[in-house]
């Protein structure tokens, strides 16, 4: 009991944090300069009227926006916050810190300058209008926090009218990062990825992604059983063949044995819970894992809270255990995922992010992990594991370059080396900042109570 206190302890710790530094940094990104400014001389270069001749060369020539701008290294963060971290429709306002603290991961992480971008609106059409009237100042478009199904929808529009990638990270990359974890695990328990069999809590677009790039990964979709608030999915589901499409396909692809039933039904037998749904805990007991398959794998990825606390899992008999949060070991977290493969899809100038560019980040992002020792506690990387970033990166490119979906050709050497130098002065540029003090060190407060 003490140590579930400690355990419980640690786990709330960062929100406490969290309403302590946000109002003291008001804000946690902002945009800073790249070129010099000697004197006052150079802003007859960088503005008016130097700029003049940039512009008419980019009217000729609209490709070479992407070689005088930021274009190329700029991606919009949209929601319209009405599926926010779990916390659901709260709005605009109250997602943009979410917004703010995913453009710090996009820079540190990969590089990338990506803006947040909340908009006042829950209407589908006028979503996918503002996307479109913003593609010319943005190399990429990821669509974030968007309920279900519209986020279907609006992803579905925009890949088909835009000239830029559009993805919507709560799919492809959840998606991505599920199936690396997934490959790892599967490794450690000693089960093949086409024999096992998956329960998925939760059909929202979370793990209806994961479905689909798992079983391009090599997942045999009749090994899943799917459940959703209504329960387990099937083709006796005809209330679904209208009003969610994506769930429907995922009801008749699914489920070979034809359960019926709610979670209790569909996780009996199987080797892995892949579980996206309501933040816990206890929305998964430790009833329900015992009912699982030898050496059960857990994926409670629920945020902020997951389904079942990870020690809960694992005293039920869950050989191996993630969660989405950084402060228990196998996070689940597409923060390992988006920095690095919008770095690839940007320095190839992709026109979008296939499902094939997702897998071939996953593999690599297994590949790492394995690389450096796979155990029960590490089944993936975390953020602090530097060299994957410019890997996977280079892993994205090569596949875009691969399938003809890249403006600009590049070798995977050349990618890797380019993805380390960018996020090399990314990272760099924090740190002096940090040194200089021009980047405020945490309230001394607050820093005893960290540690």
């Amino acid at each position: 009991m003490a140590q579930d206190v400690k355990l419980l302890k640690r786990a709330y710790a960062p929100a406490r944090l969290a309403m302590r530094y946000h109002p003291y940094y008001h804000g946690k990104i902002e945009i800073s300069s790249k070129v010099p400014v000697n004197s006052y001389d150079d802003f007859a270069i960088w503005y008016t009227p130097g700029v003049a001749d940039p512009c008419r060369e980019i009217q000729h020539n609209p490709e070479k926006v992407y070689d005088y701008t930021n274009k190329s290294n700029s991606v919009a963060i949209v929601t319209d916050g009405t599926r926010v971290l779990g916390l659901g429709d709260i709005g605009p306002e109250a997602g943009l810190p979410v917004m703010e603290g995913k453009s710090l991961l996009f820079k540190y992480l990969g590089g990338v300058d990506a803006y947040p971008i909340c908009l006042a609106t829950k209407v589908p059409e006028e979503i996918e209008n503002a996307v479109r009237w913003l593609q010319p100042s943005f190399g990429g478009v990821n669509l974030e926090d968007i309920s279900q199904p519209k986020c279907f929808e609006i992803l579905d529009a925009l890949r088909n009218d835009l000239e830029i990638p559009v993805w919507h990270d709560d799919q492809q990359g959840t998606g991505t990062v599920v199936c690396a974890g997934l490959m790892n695990a599967l490794k450690i328990v000693g089960k093949k990825m086409r024999d096992a069999m998956i329960c998925m809590l939760g059909a929202g677009a979370a793990n209806i992604a994961v479905a689909r790039i798992i079983v391009e990964a090599g997942v045999n979709p009749e090994n899943i059983t799917m459940v959703d608030s209504k329960g387990i999915l099937g083709k006796e589901r005809t209330d679904l063949s209208e009003s969610f499409k994506a769930k429907w396909d995922m009801a008749l692809k699914t489920n070979r044995e034809g359960r019926t039933g709610g979670l209790s039904d569909a996780i009996k037998g199987a080797d892995t819970l892949l579980a996206m749904s309501s933040p816990g805990p206890g929305v998964v007991s430790g009833r329900l894992i015992e009912t699982m398959n030898d050496d059960a794998i857990v994926f409670a990825c629920a945020n902020p809270i997951p389904e079942i606390w990870p020690w809960e899992a694992k005293e039920a008999g869950a050989k191996i255990v993630a969660t989405g949060r950084s402060d228990f070991p196998n996070q689940v977290n597409n923060s390992i995922g988006f920095p690095a493969i919008f770095r690839g899809t940007l320095d190839v100038r992709a026109k979008m992010i296939s499902d094939e560019m997702c897998i071939a980040a996953a593999r690599e992002i297994a590949k790492v992990a394995e690389e450096k020792g796979l155990s029960e506690d590490r089944i993936i990387p975390s953020m602090s594991d530097w060299e994957l970033f410019p890997r996977e990166a280079a892993a994205v490119g090569a596949q875009a370059v691969k399938q003809g979906l890249a403006r600009t050709r590049l070798t995977k050497k050349e990618l890797y080396g380019k993805a380390t130098d960018i996020i090399t002065h990314a990272r760099k540029s924090t740190e002096l900042l940090m040194r200089r003090g021009l980047i405020k060190s945490l309230p001394q407060t607050a820093r005893r109570r960290r540690r």
